[in-house]
């Protein structure tokens, strides 16, 4: 198996990884991030880290370790997040993902424009596989413990309510935004983010569906388990299981073997 995601580059590889501050516009408000660049003159395939809801958990680890073995990594906040001006939403997630994706090539010139992939964690699983639907050029995508908000907004008044709570007690580094906001856009727009609905739209590229299974924030049985299903016609799909919880807190090696090896067969 290629660990080199384990071992640090060769100091007479030059240039030499880089970790330069990056912003660009998402419907006029500048967004955030920060691009690992491989050693190396490229070209560099590119990796969209997303982030989930509200974003303790950015998965630097990954970005990290997807350019040690040799792929550049941008781990960028949405508007409205850590920092960042405009209003938090999740319509603002989607775009801004959308956004990042088609922006990321042109971030430097080793990058390369023909092999870009997005991997998402939670709410940013769902961001990333909506994003891929939606462009053609983003050649594979990985789910991480992927937060479906269309299959939750379906769920009966009980659920609903731990919902509601759940995203008041977590808006601290957001702004232009609250729990209740949050909770009614899902509620509105709901049917129509369903990620099972878009499988049609990936059937043509390879997608990673990981969960954890002792995940109490997003339950495997509500926001797994039905797109394994749904997804069970697209040849490239892959689908992995860990025992941990939502962060992966004690399978992060596990759970970045899986996506390298992934991106390694995908671009």
């Amino acid at each position: 198996m290629d660990d080199r995601w384990l071992t640090d580059p060769d100091p007479a590889l030059l240039p030499r990884a880089r970790t330069p501050e990056v912003r660009f516009d998402s419907a006029g408000v500048p967004l955030l991030g920060v691009l690992h660049l491989p050693a190396g003159p490229g070209p560099h395939p590119v990796v969209v880290v997303l982030h989930g809801f509200p974003g303790n958990e950015r998965n630097f680890d990954l970005a990290q370790a997807l350019r040690r073995a040799g792929y550049a990594a941008l781990v960028v906040h949405y508007r409205g997040s850590w920092g960042v001006g405009g209003a938090y939403s999740w319509s603002n997630v989607l775009a801004d993902a959308a956004r990042t994706a088609a922006a990321a090539p042109g971030l430097d010139p080793s990058l390369d424009p023909g092999r870009v992939a997005v991997v998402g964690h939670s709410v940013g699983g769902f961001a990333a596989l909506h994003t891929a639907a939606g462009d053609a050029s983003v050649r594979a995508v990985a789910a991480l413990a992927a937060y479906d908000l269309g299959a939750v907004s379906q769920e009966p008044e009980g659920v609903l309510e731990q919902t509601r709570a759940m995203f008041a007690s977590d808006p601290l580094p957001l702004r232009g935004t609250s729990g209740d906001a949050l909770f009614e856009e899902m509620r509105a727009n709901g049917p129509s983010w369903r990620l099972a609905s878009l499988a049609p739209r990936l059937a043509d590229r390879p997608v990673l569906l990981v969960a954890a299974q002792d995940d109490t924030v997003a339950p495997p049985a509500l926001h797994h388990d039905p797109l394994v299903r749904a997804y069970a016609g697209i040849e490239r799909c892959e689908t992995m299981l860990l025992p941990s919880d939502h962060a992966f807190s004690d399978r992060r090696i596990a759970l970045t073997r899986a996506v390298i090896s992934f991106l390694d067969r995908s671009l």
